[in-house]
């Protein structure tokens, strides 16, 4: 529930600073960068030493690589064929391809399944959601912002993007079983922790509900395809087709159903995707994701 108070207080705080006449206007964009270049690094090398993998374990780190290889499909087909621009396209398969697998769906996950079901909403984030978005999260904000890139460019984005090269230390780390001293554990967890506060600040502060925007469409038909079609597919999938009933396979389709992640839109607004609606995709999100969850959590309790 602290979580969750957490998020709307900050939120509204954006908000409410948008009408403070002596803020930065454009003090988002340093909230921004620190998200980007210090919270989640921080995040990937206190967590992804620690992780112990399984070859049993596919289905719930299968969840971020098909959600996000789908909404590529999704998007950039639909929009070619209705003459988006590429920067719309861009914003709606990152925002809508990425889940809050982690801030919201920790203590939502833990609240139904119980601790043990932890271990299934680390895999979907870590190895899932986190390194899809350091990789291919990356290659699409650049293409998309920068239309044609050479593909050195573009190699020499990814790898000298900071929460990449911290990715890569982190995986070296977890293969050499080597972790950090508890100390400096300690503070890699404190940075990572500042990332949702700062992360939603940043969100209210762009946050803009406007009746006649463009963009109402455009949130709706992201939402529902986070919020329905994702969860539908994997359901279709995971129970229907392969026949998995386990409550590692219900842990994973519930995270398929969270709401669109707060970094995956920090990244789409920080190269240039659309940062309205960047911010319209967490900011309405987040609450029709509880009632959209409260659906599936009873469709899966009969599987």
């Amino acid at each position: 529930m602290n979580n969750f108070i957490l998020i709307f207080v900050f939120l509204v705080l954006g908000i409410v600073l948008q009408k403070v006449k002596r803020f930065p206007t454009n003090s988002f964009k340093l909230l921004n960068n620190i998200v980007v270049y210090f919270c989640l690094p921080a995040l990937a090398l206190y967590y992804i030493p620690k992780i112990k993998f399984d070859n049993q374990l596919f289905f719930p780190i299968g969840i971020a690589w098909i959600g996000f290889a789908v909404s590529y499909l999704f998007f950039s087909i639909l929009g070619n064929k209705l003459g988006w621009s590429r920067k719309l396209i861009g914003c709606l398969i990152i925002t809508a391809g990425f889940g809050n697998t982690s801030f919201l769906g920790f203590p939502i996950i833990e609240a139904l399944y119980g601790e043990e079901a932890l271990k299934t909403t680390i895999l979907v984030d870590q190895p899932g959601t986190f390194v899809v978005l350091s990789t291919l999260g990356i290659l699409v904000a650049i293409l998309y912002s920068s239309g044609s890139s050479s593909g050195t460019h573009i190699v020499k984005k990814i790898l000298f993007f900071p929460p990449f090269i911290t990715f890569v230390v982190a995986c070296l780390m977890n293969i050499f079983n080597f972790d950090f001293q508890d100390t400096i554990q300690f503070l890699l967890q404190k940075t990572g922790s500042a990332m949702t506060p700062l992360a939603m600040l940043s969100v209210g502060l762009q946050l803009h509900f406007d009746r006649k925007s463009q963009h109402w469409k455009f949130l709706g038909l992201g939402l529902l395809y986070k919020l329905v079609l994702t969860p539908a597919m994997f359901f279709l999938l995971y129970v229907v087709i392969l026949d998995q009933h386990s409550q590692i396979i219900q842990v994973s389709i519930m995270e398929s159903a969270m709401a669109p992640m707060i970094t995956a839109s920090i990244l789409a607004s920080s190269y240039g995707l659309k940062p309205k609606l960047s911010s319209m995709m967490i900011g309405f999100g987040i609450p029709i994701s509880f009632v959209t969850l409260i659906f599936w959590y009873f469709v899966l309790r009969y599987i």
